[in-house]
């Protein structure tokens, strides 16, 4: 499954109430936050539930729950859920969220999933049975070595053979971190070593998010945007939703002539 040209992450898995008021938490207001951005551009949604105490948590029946909804509420648009661990869970216990929901697609970084070589069997076992099952797997790359270490695992066949999809991290989860656009460039230094090219996204944390996906745009890759990576507009004020910079992303998108998702 090809992604669309623009993913809204409206909420991921630590920011709360507290850091923004429109940071959807709840299933209805997830589902209704996706139905607002779908209109402003999105045509996909990176999804993460919560649990009761409001925390990430990787939860089946939640996840469930929130298909149905997001189904329901805005059928056109295609649902990515998120396997992030957060510290606080084990791979097997990522894979096992997967093959009990058996969601149509999933972003899940190689750094978690497949730490080290002692790790590939299993890992094989489980991107091999994505495949087979249809499930479409964004593998999350950190930085250029990330790179290079996909390109290792699907020469040995650990991760399947073709055109990989994946998203390029610009930023960490940290204390006035600012992504730039020149973040991207040894993301496709790396790339280009890889057998085919890839079907790459880009995602950026803090004020820089704007610029550094227009940069993403421009060099041909797909763009992920929302309150999960930043709460900013490009002139540095406070966005007032996720729709909000949903539809700025999308402008720029349009007049770069990248038309993509679904207005």
């Amino acid at each position: 499954m090809a992604l669309p040209l623009i993913m809204v992450a409206p909420n991921g898995a630590r920011r709360t109430k507290a850091d923004h008021p429109a940071l959807p938490m709840t299933i209805d207001e997830i589902a209704q936050t996706a139905l607002a951005c779908h209109r402003a551009g999105a045509g996909a949604i990176h999804a993460h539930v919560r649990g009761a105490d409001g925390g990430h948590i990787l939860d089946a029946g939640l996840y469930a729950a929130l298909l149905e909804r997001l189904a329901e509420k805005v059928p056109d648009m295609a649902v990515q859920i998120s396997t992030e661990a957060v510290g606080l869970y084990s791979a097997p216990e990522q894979m096992q969220l997967v093959r009990t929901l058996r969601p149509k697609a999933i972003s899940a970084a190689l750094r978690e999933l497949c730490p080290t070589q002692a790790d590939e069997a299993v890992a094989a076992v489980f991107y091999a049975w994505c495949e087979r099952e249809g499930i479409d797997v964004q593998h999350i790359l950190y930085d250029a070595a990330d790179v290079g270490r996909l390109g290792e695992l699907m020469a040995r066949g650990v991760v399947p053979a073709g055109a990989p999809s994946v998203i390029y991290v610009l930023g960490r989860y940290s204390v006035n971190q600012e992504s730039t656009p020149d973040d991207l460039a040894s993301f496709l230094a790396a790339a280009e070593d890889l057998f085919e090219a890839p079907d790459w996204m880009v995602c950026a944390f803090g004020r820089g998010e704007t610029t550094c996906l227009e940069a993403a745009l421009r060099a041909g890759g797909k763009v992920r945007v929302g309150f999960e990576n930043s709460l900013w507009n490009a002139n540095g004020g406070t966005a007032a939703s996720n729709e909000g910079r949903v539809a700025e992303i999308h402008r720029i998108a349009a007049n770069l002539g990248r038309m993509g998702g679904t207005v």
